[in-house]
């Protein structure tokens, strides 16, 4: 029998891959190896497997939040969220790739005021449309950079080159938004 850890994997990497909407509670059973009814037995709906997917990292980001919130942007800020990108990479692929299509979905909905908070912050926070626009590109493409690679890390040692790589080039593009905040 598959655990519930086990169902929430396979199918966060089938919603990835296939889409939220292309993918079945069926071929989520066929890939984890138990019957559909076993899948709904522990999810009730393949909304309800979604949200167990992707929900550990909406958690992971109002933490992120909550630290922005309190005015700590700074180094270990852009470290936090490269490490939240390079741990939640499917699931921030789910949220860049099919936001627009799951509108209706709690917990892209959720996701989605999470990212609107994020943004507010910043843009109450810049006295620039210069600076709002590179945390955008900052953060957001950072973001998207991840979620869209294939297969981002081939060998072992390739995301930690990744993370060296975004820490060095957030924390240039964010230095406005450092400076204003010292």
């Amino acid at each position: 029998m598959a655990t519930i850890d086990h169902l929430r994997s396979v199918a966060l990497d089938e919603f990835s891959r296939a889409g939220y909407l292309g993918t079945s509670v069926a071929r989520i059973a066929e890939l984890a190896g138990v019957s559909k009814s076993s899948v709904l037995y522990h999810y009730a709906s393949k909304e309800a497997l979604l949200d167990a997917a992707i929900g550990p990292a909406l958690d992971g980001i109002e933490q992120i939040l909550e630290r922005v919130r309190r005015g700590a942007i700074d180094d270990s800020f852009v470290e936090e969220f490269v490490d939240f990108l390079l741990r939640y990479r499917l699931e921030v692929n789910i949220f860049i790739n099919q936001r627009r299509s799951l509108v209706d979905v709690p917990v892209i909905e959720r996701a989605n005021a999470l990212v609107v908070r994020l943004a507010q912050y910043f843009g109450e926070s810049s006295t620039s449309v210069e600076d709002r626009m590179r945390f955008g590109i900052a953060l957001g493409g950072a973001a998207y950079c991840l979620a869209t690679a294939e297969d981002f890390s081939p060998d072992p040692h390739s995301d930690e080159q990744v993370r060296g790589a975004l820490i060095d080039i957030l924390s240039e593009l964010l230095t406005p938004v450092h400076t204003q905040r010292d």
